[in-house]
């Protein structure tokens, strides 16, 4: 029996958690704009699973009312006490690329202690594309996380900043063929003399994966 708006409605107010997750869960097969009002709800769930797993459909869903949903997340970001659910929050900030969260994402970066939290918003201000975020992430490519520095590679790629190249090159020679990976997939956004090179050497690595990658990067 598939699900309705009432019987999910009826789940999300459930007393049990198993219930509201389940709920949560099923909002995805009923129409956006009425899954938007019950995951809304969910979001401000007393259990932080329920919230995270509201929160982790929000990209898909933000779209039905933006302020509302910017909003939302913003307060989650800013003040859940779970660093997953604010994980989550940064993530649809990202997804729905909402720049006007740029400046509240910075400052929890370098406010945070939590590695989760670090690497969703270094890969959030990947997706969201604003300017302003070349700084930060040229910071994060020196951070001794290896996640977030990946991330930060990543995002450097996403935004399409040239000067982003020789921040990046010297990752070429990453001893985690992963980080390597990622190298490949960032420079491939770049039409650069000093990316092409880059992507010919590597081309030729070690690693198939990357090596495959990189052709991909190279045209024919």
């Amino acid at each position: 029996m598939s699900p309705t708006p009432e019987s999910v409605k009826q789940q999300i107010e459930s007393s049990d958690l198993g219930d509201r997750l389940r709920g949560v869960n099923q909002a995805r097969e009923l129409e956006p704009a009425i899954a938007y009002e019950l995951i809304v709800q969910a979001c401000k769930d007393d259990n932080a699973r329920v919230r995270y797993a509201a929160f982790s459909q929000m990209d898909t869903l933000g779209d039905q009312n933006r302020q509302q949903t910017l909003a939302l997340l913003l307060d989650a970001l800013l003040h859940d006490p779970e660093a997953d659910v604010q994980s989550a929050a940064a993530d649809a900030l990202g997804g729905l690329r909402l720049t006007e969260a740029f400046d509240q994402l910075r400052s929890v970066y370098e406010s945070t202690n939590e590695w989760l939290l670090k690497f969703s918003i270094i890969a959030a201000l990947g997706e969201l594309g604003d300017p302003r975020a070349f700084e930060l992430l040229t910071e994060a490519v020196e951070s001794d996380i290896t996640l977030v520095s990946t991330a930060a590679i990543g995002s450097l790629g996403e935004l399409g900043d040239p000067r982003a190249v020789p921040v990046l090159l010297p990752y070429i020679d990453a001893d985690d063929w992963q980080v390597r990976h990622r190298l490949t997939q960032a420079l491939g956004q770049f039409d650069t003399p000093e990316a092409k090179a880059a992507l010919e050497r590597l081309s030729q690595d070690t690693s198939a994966t990357v090596a495959e990658a990189a052709k991909r990067h190279i045209p024919s």
